[in-house]
């Protein structure tokens, strides 16, 4: 049984961390592989966008726009893994046996796992109203509504 559960876990810390190594790469090559037509100019302008070498830019939201790209990534990452671990926890709970001290590390793990999904929740709110409050900051747009 105890080689099983050692089994068990190695096999669930390769698909994890074998899914962290390859989301990313996935996610880049689906932005590397996305292709603007031609002839953008009109899009481009319709949209309050610049063309330059091709490509619509926005220059006063791209950094804005990487921040965000970053923190979404990072958030789907740790959702994924915090959810692996919940259902470890679970697992490690059911086959516990009423052992206390198995108990207790199972319940721990699953305490941990909401804990950082709860931090990267609040990671979201924060960034967004950050650069919310920056843009309206800097662009002029932060009046009282009047």
């Amino acid at each position: 049984m105890n080689k099983t559960l050692t089994r068990l876990k190695y096999l669930i810390t390769t698909l994890t961390l074998s899914g962290m190594i390859f989301l990313p790469l996935g996610v880049f090559t689906t932005i590397a592989h996305a292709q603007a037509p031609n002839d953008i100019s009109g899009l481009c302008s319709g949209a309050s966008l610049s063309v330059s070498g091709g490509n619509c830019q926005d220059t006063s939201d791209s950094l804005n726009n990487i921040i965000r790209f970053v923190l979404n990534l990072f958030s789907i990452i740790v959702g994924v893994t915090a959810v692996i671990m919940i259902i470890v926890g679970g697992f490690k709970y059911i086959i516990s046996g009423g052992d206390s001290s198995r108990v207790t590390g199972a319940k721990d793990t699953i305490l941990f796992a909401i804990v950082g999904l709860v931090i990267v929740a609040l990671a979201q709110v924060i960034v967004h109203f950050v650069l919310y409050n920056v843009n309206n900051t800097f662009s002029g747009g932060g009046g009282t509504g009047s």
